[in-house]
């Protein structure tokens, strides 16, 4: 399966700018990729004003999305911000090219910008199956709680973070996502933007895909704009569990 990490400069708080910005992207993707990751809010840039920007799952973005996906028989992954019976949620989609969508709300708020006081936290893990693979969809902060993320048996097979992530802790970013592939045993794709929001908040990206053995697949460039595409491969992959079968060891734990 290919899969290529997107990473873009958001256009503050304007969705349709962001969502033909996209479309130009997937045209050049078309019949190169299976699954195109875009940056967390990727249509609004990391705002607060949800109760603005806020939709349904039959809004602008998703039903854009859904056309897309159809259109250039690509998958979508991303988040966007999402409003269900008055409440806010900072919502990670995946998207098939067969219309089916998929959601996962972000556990882990960012109380440091004020997320945790304009939004809902989720409190579900979403595994997708797409492809024959096992998708685990992520998002920014959630980053730093390997606990939420434990590959529990082999559960999933490629895990998904997508993010606004400042320049300023970029060091965090390239450390912790290898570490997720290495300590999950699969592959990790992380996408980041670039440039700088309305809050003066600069981004270099460091949009990435690692392989389960902390290898980098594809990547791209800190701070332009582009993408990179890799080729996964799940036989490899159940091989390399079978070989070193290290989750065998792993911990008992529950999730509160």
């Amino acid at each position: 399966m290919k899969v290529t990490v997107l990473q873009t400069n958001i256009i503050w708080e304007n969705k349709s700018t962001n969502l033909q910005k996209l479309q130009t992207s997937l045209i050049k993707l078309q019949g190169i990729t299976d699954i195109v990751i875009l940056p967390e809010m990727f249509s609004t840039g990391f705002t607060m004003n949800s109760h603005m920007l806020a939709e349904s799952g039959g809004g602008e973005t998703i039903t854009t999305l859904k056309a897309y996906a159809a259109q250039y028989k690509i998958a979508l992954a991303g988040s966007f911000i999402a409003i269900e019976q008055q409440y806010y949620f900072n919502r990670a989609f995946f998207i098939t090219p067969e219309g089916e969508a998929y959601y996962y709300d972000k556990k882990h708020l960012f109380r440091m910008g004020d997320e945790i006081n304009h939004f809902c936290a989720g409190n579900e893990k979403s595994i997708i199956t797409y492809k024959g693979w096992n998708i685990c969809l992520l998002v920014c902060y959630d980053l730093r709680f390997p606990v939420w993320a434990r590959n529990k048996n082999n559960g999933y097979d490629l895990l998904i973070y997508v993010a606004n992530w400042p320049a300023s802790r970029k060091n965090v970013w390239n450390i912790l996502l290898p570490a997720r592939a290495l300590e999950n045993m699969c592959y990790v794709c992380g996408v980041n933007r670039v440039g700088t929001d309305a809050n003066d908040l600069a981004y270099q990206g460091g949009s990435v895909i690692y392989s389960p053995q902390g290898e980098v697949l594809g990547a791209v460039a800190d701070g332009e704009e582009g993408s990179a595409t890799a080729e996964l491969s799940l036989s490899s992959l159940q091989k390399l569990r079978i070989k070193f079968p290290v989750w065998k060891d792993a911990d008992e734990f529950k999730l509160c």
